[in-house]
């Protein structure tokens, strides 16, 4: 019995090892939030899982009971369908970064635009197509037709399209040279050195772009409330800046 208790003892002053705090973040975070993650690490604390994917994908996975303890979305309006559904925590909802969406070509490419109410673009894909993430509910896909459709040329590029999954599946067909343009954020192109920035949309051409964060309702991840606060941190937007993001 005493054997017992003393063994008892010692398991209950071993450490507890704290689990991973599991980030659900737009695919266009790939770069900026694993250096965030580093940096967090780097400090002491276990390193964040971090699952990337367009920002409908994570919300319909949330809905469905992923374990998620951070969502960080591309849109406020996927942050909203969460947010309804009572699966995030109010008062943790912040929106945190900015950023643009520009139009991209193949690095080689000797393409010239000029982004203007009616502009060229369907002559210019000629027998090509236009990639961009799904137009009716990935973020960047929305901007990108938002802008198309308020500079006058939705309309003729839209059989033109090809859809992607996310923004970085986008980015992929471009950089491959599967497709003469494309329509992706300022910091996936920047991320990307086989593509070239041919022009940056006007930000009056459609909504604003900002990514809010938020922590989700079930979640009991000590660890992910100090990430997400490192993140909001002077610090951590630092990292963001330094990939192209604006701040907020």
């Amino acid at each position: 019995m005493k054997t017992l208790l003393t063994i008892l003892l010692a398991l209950l002053g071993a450490p507890v090892f704290a689990k991973p705090p599991l980030i659900f973040a737009a695919a266009s975070l790939q770069e900026s939030m694993n250096a965030a993650a580093d940096a967090w690490a780097a400090k002491g604390h276990e390193r964040p899982v971090i699952s990337f994917a367009g920002s409908s994908t994570l919300a319909r996975q949330i809905a469905a009971g992923a374990p998620a303890d951070i969502f960080v979305s591309a849109d406020e309006e996927w942050m909203d369908d969460v947010a309804k559904k009572g699966l995030i925590r109010p008062a943790t909802r912040r929106s945190f970064l900015t950023n643009r969406i520009v139009l991209i070509a193949p690095a080689g490419s000797k393409q010239a635009l000029r982004i203007a109410r009616n502009f060229p673009l369907l002559r210019a894909l000629g027998d090509g197509k236009l990639a961009m993430a799904d137009t009716e509910a990935v973020p960047a896909g929305k901007y990108g037709k938002a802008a198309l459709t308020a500079l006058g040329v939705w309309t003729a590029v839209a059989p033109h399209v090809a859809r992607a999954d996310n923004v970085r599946a986008a980015l992929l067909l471009v950089d491959r040279g599967a497709a003469p343009f494309g329509i992706v954020y300022a910091t996936d192109a920047k991320a990307a050195p086989g593509v070239r920035v041919v022009d940056v949309f006007p930000a009056n051409s459609h909504p604003p772009i900002t990514y809010p964060i938020a922590a989700i309702a079930a979640s009991q991840n000590p660890e992910a409330e100090g990430f997400r606060r490192f993140l909001l941190s002077q610090s951590g937007r630092a990292i963001f800046v330094r990939y192209g993001f604006g701040t907020r």
